[in-house]
């Protein structure tokens, strides 16, 4: 590093908004959400998303209460243009929610782009074109005059093709990339021959309006500068009422979800991010961070998190990407206090909390149960007596390699167990009790054998289980061995979904004996509830995930019966 960084990099520039009003503004509703999961998270991935997992997350979203969503850059890749295609041909589109593609500002692609909507009840086609002087003169070579006519000569051709759609309600969004080192006065410059040649709000202002997108697409600055130039902005556009602001903000600077939020006291309706802030470099904004700042504010985002594992979950499956334990509000850690003067403050709060009071437990912003989450987590030993030490000895001792989230759990059992009976748990102990915490077979639903069979494309079960002592003969079918048992527990009444699988060789060890193969399995109700895991040891993968399978199922239900319990009590 540079002893004078100055010599290298200059600070940016102050704008001239000595009158600015947003540090006055406070937020009191919702912006506009929009989703660019599928598109501007989906290039950021090791392994870009298959149609599978493409089509979770849209599904996912729509549940959230999404309402526009970036599905594609049809014109990029075949297989965006067919995701497009299918999504309009299938039917899978809500009324209320709006699809959202993405093209450069060049002829073939915005071609390949309209056609790939062909059918759409309603989209947003999203043109964009770089318009920093950086890019001009580098990158393009080109006038400010060429990048204006740019612009203009592609927003004329989409408005002359969605013409030849007409079945379709077209709405434009328009974004001059590099906004946030772009100056203002050509920025507005720009927006202003886009609205004019779409011609936005003639006749009525409420109609036709284009989203004006201001992304930070490298945040080079404080958050307060970025909502100095949306002010700016907001300030200075003509056809203002005809006009939806938006914000796309990147977190190269670490302060995403607080230019956002700036942005929208600066005058912006509208944000586009992506779930837990995935996106190229350091990410797009957090939507969830972001929604759920205003939920601990006391406004209704108008996105449901009651689940936030299931949607941490799906997150984690269809982009092959971890959650921080520490992500604000849906981290496995968030919720969870190891210092002791935390773990008083916490239990004295929930103490004091009343079920009809404003929310006032310390060290927690949120109330857990907002977001489907339990509290059983909340008060953990420190790590090195709690599960950190745990997890060491059955790893070292017996091969067992847990989950993260397993450990957490586990080591509630362990406290249980130490409050009850006191002392230290050597090695062999905490086998036993990891052993009859998830193994023991006399629970109410015990495993008996299964034979795989093909059915045309599916995988097909028949398996034989105990319940309460009586035989069950079941059978189903599903896209793998777990998914068809989970199909087939439903003819014994057993209805539950996996939120996450792994597998792993257990290390070999003098307690572990042959190589065996481990499965952890966390489940939940399908009717929704809390999450646990079981976990099934065997020689063979398969019958070690169905005997995990069936563990969780016993340790749900004994959750339930522990439930009951206390509320009769």
């Amino acid at each position: 590093m540079l002893s004078n960084p100055a010599a290298k990099y200059r600070p940016f520039p102050a704008i001239n908004l000595l009158d600015r009003r947003w540090p006055n503004r406070t937020i009191s509703a919702p912006p506009i959400w929009m989703s660019t999961d599928l598109r501007d998270g989906n290039q950021a991935l090791f392994e870009p998303m298959n149609v599978e997992r493409k089509m979770r997350m849209f599904r996912t979203l729509c549940e959230i209460g999404v309402k526009e969503i970036e599905v594609a850059f049809p014109s990029a890749s075949q297989t965006d243009f067919d995701f497009v295609r299918g999504l309009i041909e299938g039917g899978h589109i809500p009324d209320d929610v709006t699809i959202e593609v993405l093209t450069q500002a060049r002829e073939h692609l915005i071609r390949r782009t309209m056609e790939s909507l062909r059918g759409a009840r309603r989209a947003i086609v999203h043109v964009y074109n770089a318009t920093s002087q950086p890019f001009r003169d580098i990158v393009f070579g080109m006038s400010k005059t060429e990048v204006v006519n740019m612009a203009v000569d592609t927003v004329k051709l989409i408005k002359q093709l969605a013409t030849e759609q007409p079945d379709t309600e077209w709405v434009l969004e328009y974004s001059p990339e590099t906004f946030s080192t772009t100056e203002l006065e050509f920025a507005c410059e720009i927006c202003d021959a886009v609205t004019a040649t779409w011609g936005a709000g003639v006749g009525n202002s409420a109609e036709n309006k284009v989203i004006l997108n201001l992304p930070a697409t490298v945040e080079a600055a404080t958050p307060n500068v970025y909502a100095d130039q949306i002010e700016w902005m907001h300030r200075h556009l003509a056809r203002r009422d005809s006009v939806i602001l938006s914000l796309h903000p990147h977190n190269d600077r670490g302060t995403a979800v607080a230019a956002a939020e700036l942005g929208v006291m600066a005058g912006a309706d509208r944000v586009e991010g992506c779930l837990f802030g995935n996106g190229e470099r350091t990410g797009n904004v957090d939507l969830v961070t972001l929604a759920l700042n205003l939920y601990t504010q006391g406004i209704a985002p108008g996105l449901d998190f009651s689940d936030i594992n299931a949607i941490a979950r799906t997150a984690e499956h269809c982009t092959g990407l971890p959650i921080h334990p520490r992500h604000p509000y849906v981290g496995d850690l968030v919720f969870t206090a190891f210092s002791g003067s935390h773990q008083d403050a916490i239990k004295k709060g929930f103490a004091a909390q009343r079920p009809d009071a404003m929310w006032n437990v310390p060290y927690m912003p949120v109330d857990p149960a907002d977001l489907g989450r339990g509290y059983d987590s909340v008060i953990r030993v420190n790590s090195q007596s709690g599960k950190g030490g745990v997890a060491y000895l059955l790893e070292t001792e017996y091969g067992i390699v847990m989950p993260r989230r397993l450990q957490v759990a586990f080591s509630a059992e362990v406290q249980r167990h130490t409050d009850r009976h006191g002392g230290e748990m050597s090695a062999a102990d905490l086998w036993t009790l990891f052993s009859d915490t998830y193994f023991i077979d006399e629970r109410s639903v015990r495993y008996v054998e299964h034979h795989l069979f093909e059915h045309g494309k599916a995988q097909g079960i028949r398996l034989t289980i105990e319940v309460d002592g009586v035989t069950h003969l079941l059978s189903g079918e599903g896209n793998g061995p777990i998914d068809a048992a989970v199909h087939a527990l439903q003819g014994a009444g057993i209805d539950v979904q996996v939120r996450s699988y792994e597998e792993r060789s257990v290390h070999a060890s003098e307690h572990a004996g042959d190589a065996q193969a481990c499965a952890f399995i966390e489940l939940a109700p399908a009717a929704g509830g809390a999450e646990h895991y079981g976990v099934g040891i065997d020689g063979n993968i398969v019958t070690a995930s169905i005997k995990a399978l069936l563990s969780g199922v016993n340790r749900l239900g004994d959750a339930g019966r522990r439930e009951s319990k206390a509320r009769a009590a």
